[in-house]
């Protein structure tokens, strides 16, 4: 079996990011609250960069972006719109995606961050497996889709320096 492969998200390749989070969201419910217009979700804010993990057959996977932000005194970036369909777990590509994302921080030398809901262990075993440090646990400023508060664990990890 051919693995699926990690490349650039396309504009074309939107419809099959929706459909893959439309059964992240059905059995993970990832993202908590359901945008109300998911193709704008995966590209808002301007993502500095996205990529998707393709089936042999096409089919997108998977996904992740990240974002710059500018509030920080590091060069910094946030990872955001991490999923894989659940009919292509087991292959690592959590693991692959974060490591494009990665690849792409060390190369602008840009540390990322990211914030997880505490409930969603899986996530926080995959961040805390690949590296990531936690650095604290805040309520999200939006609520679950019942009105109540969500906490939110934030990690971070540094852009490994150049070679020399």
């Amino acid at each position: 079996m051919i693995p699926p492969h990690v490349r650039r998200r396309r504009a074309t390749d939107l419809d099959g990011c929706v459909a893959a989070l439309v059964e992240v969201h059905r059995v993970d419910g990832y993202p908590m609250n359901w945008p109300a217009d998911p193709h704008r979700w995966l590209c808002e804010p301007r993502p500095a960069g996205a990529w998707v993990a393709v089936a042999p057959d096409a089919t997108i996977v998977g996904h992740v972006a990240v974002h710059r932000l500018s509030e920080t005194d590091r060069p910094t970036a946030e990872v955001a719109r991490l999923f894989v369909a659940p009919a292509a777990r087991g292959l690592a590509l959590g693991d692959a995606l974060l490591a494009r994302a990665r690849r792409w921080a060390d190369e602008h030398a840009t540390d990322l961050v990211l914030e997880v809901a505490v409930r969603d262990a899986a996530a926080v075993a995959l961040y805390e497996r690949t590296g990531w440090r936690c650095t604290g646990i805040r309520t999200a400023s939006w609520t679950a889709p019942d009105g109540d508060p969500v906490s939110l664990r934030e990690f971070t990890v540094r852009a490994r320096p150049a070679p020399d």
